[in-house]
């Protein structure tokens, strides 16, 4: 009778496989949510292309700053992503990457967007400033807020102010209905998006419409 030997442990990976894990690298989806409407209102806001020099920053800044907030969510939810199946293989909440070295990873990417648009206009740079508090206080919302995609909708159009407010100094009726319409798409698809983990949201306390 022959006996087969227990499989190896798998290998632990890399540091560059855990922080691209981490920026949700292989899911370019959430960049493309914001970068879309982003580069919409610099087109619409230069009433054409606008330069290389913006396309870059906003394109880049887009990125940069999806992946620190994919970071801050990631520490701010370690806990209940244990209990959520779709999340427990995260880095932070499988104990690959300590909480100090992601928040070193989102500080990194945070500062190098913010010296992006410090290439800009002051009054884009002062927009950003609302727009990273946003960013921070999203993951915490869905501890008490019903509704967190509602903030998360401000987090996430936050794009749209600053292109405006980058091109021509200031946000005007235009950006706002592009805002309000941007708002929406982002109420309908999250909140789809939101029943994947609804049953186990709703087991550990975290609010979800």
């Amino acid at each position: 009778m022959s006996v087969t030997a227990p499989s190896p442990p798998p290998a632990p990976r890399s540091r560059l496989v855990l922080y691209l894990d981490l920026i949700r690298f292989n899911r370019p989806a959430g960049w493309l949510v914001l970068i879309w409407p982003t580069l919409t209102a610099l087109w619409v806001a230069a009433d054409g292309f606008p330069g290389w020099h913006l396309l870059l920053v906003f394109g880049l800044g887009t990125v940069l700053m999806r992946s620190a907030g994919c970071t801050i969510n990631d520490i701010a939810d370690r806990n209940f992503d244990k209990h959520v199946k779709r999340t427990t293989a995260r880095p932070i909440t499988s104990g690959e990457l300590s909480v100090k070295e992601a928040a070193l990873v989102g500080a990194v990417l945070a500062l190098v967007s913010l010296g992006l648009v410090l290439t800009t206009r002051w009054e884009a740079v002062a927009w950003s400033v609302p727009a990273v508090l946003f960013t921070i206080l999203y993951p915490y919302t869905k501890r008490f807020f019903a509704m967190p995609q509602a903030f998360l909708g401000i987090a996430f159009n936050f794009g749209i102010v600053i292109a405006f407010a980058a091109v021509t100094g200031e946000v005007g009726r235009t950006a706002w209905v592009l805002w309000l319409a941007n708002m929406c798409m982002v109420l309908a698809y999250d909140t789809e998006y939101a029943m994947v983990d609804r049953d186990d949201d709703l087991k550990i306390g975290m609010k979800t419409s």
